[in-house]
């Protein structure tokens, strides 16, 4: 019997936060799930307090990578789950009940492919985010243009993955899950809960430097729409003018 749920965190050096981590998720009333760490081969004690937990769902992995992405791509192709989930080792599942009320929804509609809601911000906000600590409701497409949906709040369905041969490019390590969201889009309906996943730490490098990402944006997206009229590229030309303002403030 195939296990529902994969949770894949990525860890180096994460010893401050991991415990926390894996206490929200272990401790949730839903439990078919695995539980993949992907370690870059830490040299603090991340690792022993994970096998502290001697808990047969946990699964280890250390080895050198090439970054977050790489770590989320490699859990990805190792994950036995019908859906996949991320999350930070400095994150934190909302509440105990948060993923039974996630597989409620997904258990009621099996189209779904993905499933997304809101993250709450521990550490302040982004200069990406709304005047809230809650991050940040319904998307559209052109709302996916002007900023990204979290990971942490994103539940994708394993098979859609691989079908569309979706992984995260490793061209942009910071806002690859962005490029993969914009063009996960193209290929299913994201479907939305008003629900709080995670509470989510952004203290991370995308809180501090940027990528290429945002050079390429207006091609990508251009790309991913096929949309050629002189209306979408004004649409899109604005957007990423925004962005780069943001950028400079």
């Amino acid at each position: 019997m195939s296990l529902e749920l994969s949770i894949i965190i990525p860890t180096y050096n994460s010893s401050n936060t991991i415990k926390s981590a894996l206490i929200s998720i272990l401790q949730q009333k839903f439990n078919d799930f695995e539980i993949l760490i992907i370690d870059a081969c830490s040299i603090d004690s991340t690792l022993d307090i994970v096998k502290s937990f001697n808990d047969e769902r946990i699964i280890i992995i250390s080895e050198r990578d090439e970054g977050v992405y790489d770590a989320m791509n490699k859990g990805m192709r190792l994950a036995k789950g019908k859906w996949l989930y991320f999350l930070g080792s400095d994150d934190e599942l909302n509440s105990n009940n948060v993923l039974e009320k996630v597989f409620n929804v997904i258990n009621y509609n099996k189209e779904i492919c993905v499933l997304y809601g809101n993250v709450q911000f521990n550490n302040g906000l982004p200069f990406w985010a709304n005047n809230n600590k809650t991050y940040d409701g319904e998307f559209t497409f052109e709302k996916l243009m002007d900023q990204n949906i979290c990971h942490q709040s994103i539940f994708y369905k394993r098979e859609f993955i691989f079908c569309n041969k979706l992984s995260y490019s490793l061209k942009y390590p910071i806002c690859a899950d962005w490029d993969f969201n914009l063009r996960a889009w193209l290929k299913s309906s994201f479907i939305y809960i008003d629900l709080i996943i995670a509470n989510f730490n952004d203290g991370g490098l995308s809180s501090i430097q940027t990528d290429n990402f945002y050079k390429d944006k207006d091609w990508l997206i251009a790309k991913c729409s096929g949309k050629k009229t002189r209306y979408f590229y004004n649409k899109v030309l604005n957007y990423s003018q925004l962005i780069f303002k943001k950028l400079k403030q």
